[in-house]
């Protein structure tokens, strides 16, 4: 059995950990909360366009642009979305895990790894796609840390014109994608050739009212009813659908969609944000959850060593008293 110093040391420790995670945890609450209204400042921007290139779509069914063209598999460009640091429970583990997996399935329909280019955003998957020895086509960590649209922008447009000039023929973005602060679903969706009915019709459902982490406390909230369900079901204004479109609706579309492909990094990027701080909230929450269990052991364990001591003392003492 440890002694009692030994027992009060590590009860210390425990303690001091205990102290870290729970700062930790309301640090990456604090910063889950921005990155929601980050992700709620987009949304106005989001929808307009969504309604103007669906209005498109609806007047013009078989409209085309240069984005949609499938062509055959040659070379293979992928956007994905990481940390830049640990402690946030498997959120990086899972998006490495997807990332090695993908690699692989291009690999066995004959791709070279010359062929396949990475984009990391965060320090963790360009460390990954270092080790695996593929080609990254730069750096972004700060991207990871602060979301910026410009820089997103930019990668889109170098993306496009590699699209464009044929130097690529597929482009792939995985992701997180932010449900709740409890629910983080790991994406891996088409960027090029786009979509665009299944881009305007992709889930964008988002809890962006609360930061509670547990089930049971999002159980609650359904059955109660929500506040922010109110948000969630407002469309935007509606728009004169009667279009006068110049010079014609391909050099229109060739013009949005662009804009909608920069839309798609950014909100990738933003979910991916947002996802990063509630796993590492979660994770937290679960460590400190860990260490009070482990403190309520160790004092329970202290309290029965020093209740000996006191005993095995007080029976030494009777023992010499009846002896004299």
């Amino acid at each position: 059995m440890p002694s009692l110093k030994e027992i009060k040391t590590r009860i210390a420790s425990v303690n001091n950990t205990r102290k870290i995670t729970s700062a930790m945890k309301m640090v990456a609450s604090s910063k889950l909360h921005h990155a929601q209204v980050a992700i709620e400042n987009m949304l106005p921007y989001e929808n307009m366009l969504e309604h103007i290139l669906k209005t498109f779509l609806v007047a013009t069914p078989d409209a085309d642009t240069p984005f949609d063209v499938e062509r055959p598999v040659k070379r293979v460009a992928l956007l994905v979305f990481s940390s830049n640091s640990s402690l946030c429970g498997g959120f990086n583990g899972n998006i490495i895990k997807t990332f090695q997996n993908v690699v692989n399935d291009y690999l066995e329909q004959g791709i070279a790894k010359e062929n396949i280019i990475v984009y990391p955003i965060g320090r963790k998957i360009a460390e990954k796609v270092a080790k695996m020895g593929l080609q990254a086509a730069g750096t972004f960590p700060e991207l990871a840390d602060k979301p910026n649209s410009e820089t997103c922008r930019k990668i889109a447009a170098e993306i496009e014109k590699l699209w464009l000039d044929e130097q690529i023929d597929k482009v792939e973005m995985i992701y997180h994608h932010f449900k709740s602060a409890g629910t983080q679903i790991l994406t891996r969706k088409t960027y090029l050739p786009i979509d665009l009915e299944e881009e305007l019709n992709a889930d964008k459902e988002r809890d962006l009212s609360s930061n509670i982490v547990t089930k049971k406390a999002q159980e609650y909230l359904k059955t109660h009813g929500k506040d922010s369900s109110k948000k969630e079901n407002e469309v935007v204004l509606p728009l004169n659908d009667n279009f006068l479109v110049e010079p014609d609706l391909k050099t229109v579309l060739t013009s949005l969609v662009p804009k909608l492909l920069h839309l798609m990094v950014y909100t990738a990027l933003l979910d991916s944000n947002a996802s990063e701080h509630a796993a590492r909230m979660v994770a937290m929450q679960t460590a400190t959850d860990n260490a009070d269990e482990l403190l309520r052991g160790l004092n329970l364990e202290y309290n029965k060593s020093r209740q000996a001591a006191i005993t095995s003392e007080l029976l030494d003492i009777v023992g010499g008293s009846v002896n004299n």
